[in-house]
């Protein structure tokens, strides 16, 4: 099974489409936005990712007013929570702004629609696909919507059962859509090495028979890079042009330096992984003449000599009689004066 994304082609193993997650770290600064869309096209990501939603579509009053901050994060931000996702919603016309930068520099935009109308806006601006969060993989009404509109649905798994993410599955399918790819996650930031299990990655290729990503929120590289070995077909990162700025994820996401690795060496690990033949390549074969060992005659030998395995010794290179060989020779008669340290050859014997 596979996924089309434009011209990108998601299967298990294939090198994976690199989404550098910039969610709300443009912190309601457009310019700073742009900024991060260039960094990461210059990086090698394939898409930028942001977040839709409206003060009113995400979270309720009664949760504005019983928590007035997000204090599960080290770093202080400036103000209330419902300050702050006032701050860091995006328009539509900014929506609009940044898929025509996206257009312009060569970058799919995409985004995580978290009510109908965002879904509405996206589908209007021609997104490649719906990114469906973690946390409305229960959200059963949103999901039918969503896959009613025809794109491909990249569906996060964070905090799912198995249970929950096969009825998410049979849900989508149940509209007509089969283009599915379903994204390991775990929705901690940063989770431990010990929560991450990214052996779940061939568990849901093997249950689901749909391309596997990886959404990554761990500090560092190595972690979506081994989950390429493990063939995500998708690697979704946190991404910012700097760390050290306010904002609920900056601390968690990859920087430029970051990104450009994830994307170039997951590239060369999926190359590297190639096919489960068994195959020897054509540098291989040459390198052998070199490496192996030859049938090589251990003493000065005369005209007429029968061979045992006495008289062999077995050197390099590896352009004369194969070592394995060695037994269909023995009693063979030499035609010809033959010197030590000197390969056998076929033309050697009577």
């Amino acid at each position: 099974m596979s996924v089309k994304i434009r011209n990108f082609e998601l299967k298990n193993y294939c090198k994976p489409y690199v989404i550098a997650e910039i969610g709300a770290n443009h912190n309601g600064d457009m310019e700073l936005a742009r900024t991060m869309i260039k960094s990461a096209q210059e990086c090698g990501a394939d898409a930028v990712k942001f977040q839709s939603w409206t003060p009113k579509s995400l979270i309720a009053k009664e949760e504005y007013d019983r928590n007035q901050s997000y204090d599960d994060s080290p770093k202080k931000h400036f103000g209330s929570l419902k300050a702050m996702v006032e701050k860091y919603s995006l328009s539509s016309e900014q929506h609009r702004e940044l898929k025509n930068y996206c257009d312009e520099i060569g970058i799919d935009f995409c985004s995580t629609p978290f009510s109908k109308d965002e879904v509405d806006l996206l589908i209007e601006l021609d997104v490649p696909f719906i990114k469906v969060a973690s946390m409305d993989i229960n959200n059963l009404e949103l999901l039918k919507y969503i896959a009613k509109q025809g794109k491909p649905v990249i569906l996060s798994t964070g905090m799912s059962t198995i249970g929950e993410i096969d009825r998410a599955v049979k849900l989508i399918e149940g509209e007509g859509n089969r283009e599915i790819v379903l994204l390991h996650c775990i929705s901690i930031y940063p989770p431990a090495y010990d929560d991450i299990h990214l052996n779940n990655i061939p568990m849901l290729q093997s249950a689901f028979n749909y391309p596997v990503g990886f959404s990554d929120h761990t500090m560092g590289t190595s972690i979506p890079l081994a989950a390429t070995a493990l063939g995500a077909c998708l690697i979704e990162k946190h991404f910012t042009t700097d760390k050290e700025l306010p904002g609920w994820d900056h601390e968690i996401s990859a920087d430029p330096h970051e990104l450009s690795v994830i994307c170039r060496e997951s590239g060369n690990i999926s190359n590297a992984l190639g096919s489960s033949h068994r195959v020897v390549s054509d540098a291989e074969k040459e390198k052998l003449k070199k490496f192996r060992r030859s049938i090589i005659i251990n003493k000065d030998l005369k005209k007429g000599h029968k061979l045992s395995i006495e008289d062999f010794d077995f050197k390099r290179p590896g352009t004369g009689i194969s070592p394995d060989e060695a037994y269909h020779f023995i009693g063979r008669i030499l035609a010809a004066d033959i010197s030590e340290d000197t390969l056998l050859k076929r033309e050697d014997l009577i």
